[in-house]
């Protein structure tokens, strides 16, 4: 009887080893199985992050004009830059600045934004010290009840002698993402070109500064 007994307890403590080892062993084959699962979480956790993180650059790609602080100003003091850096002529020359055109057939067509680069760029050579002719001015003021007036485009108001050694103009020319505006400072006598600059501003940019591109002949 006791050897029974005896021989009980040795198959109930062998039983429980068994079934410690069996726990043992499922454990450890589970173990790959959890790692494989946290592996694959990962990976996907890696890829959302590198999604997420790759989104403002997305963004900052597609340009706001809204946060954009560039104005003409800005471009046409570059251009100015580029001009006085290529210069091949003296401080003391006088320079005359037309309408800018566009480059087609008869390079007689202008705009509002060809005028106003004519206008910005008197400005900026003058700063640069070089001497800047109005050929517009007239020889009297003229005077009525719309107001006083000095500036005339009608050639028999205007001086009748050459006043100005070089002349500063351009052609512009409209790409896809901007008008591209050739500037040249041109000898009048040599026709030699002393000075040049290549800028495009972009079509941003002149909305923001209201520009209107409708071409106006310029007689």
């Amino acid at each position: 009887m006791s050897k029974l007994i005896h021989s009980a307890k040795l198959l109930t403590v062998g039983g429980m080893i068994s079934i410690l080892s069996a726990c043992s062993m499922t454990n450890n084959t589970a173990e790959p199985v959890q790692s494989t699962t946290s592996r694959y979480d990962l990976t996907q956790m890696l890829k959302q992050v590198q999604m997420n993180s790759a989104e403002p650059l997305d963004n900052s790609a597609q340009f706001s004009p809204n946060k954009h602080h560039k104005t003409l100003v800005n471009y046409v003091e570059q251009m100015a830059l580029d001009l006085v850096d290529t210069m091949q002529t003296e401080l003391d020359t006088s320079i005359a600045v037309t309408s800018f055109v566009d480059l087609d057939a008869s390079l007689n067509n202008s705009s509002q934004l060809g005028n106003q680069l004519s206008e910005s760029f008197i400005h900026q050579l003058q700063k640069f010290g070089y001497g800047i002719v109005d050929f517009k001015t007239t020889d009297q003021i003229t005077m009525n009840p719309r107001g006083d007036f000095v500036f005339s485009r009608d050639i028999e108001q205007l001086a009748d002698q050459r006043i100005a050694s070089h002349v500063l103009s351009g052609t512009l020319i409209y790409r896809s993402n901007g008008v591209e505006v050739n500037a040249r400072i041109i000898d009048i006598t040599s026709k030699r070109v002393v000075a040049s600059s290549n800028k495009i501003l972009p079509y941003y940019v002149l909305n923001n500064a209201d520009i209107h591109l409708q071409r106006a002949s310029i007689n």
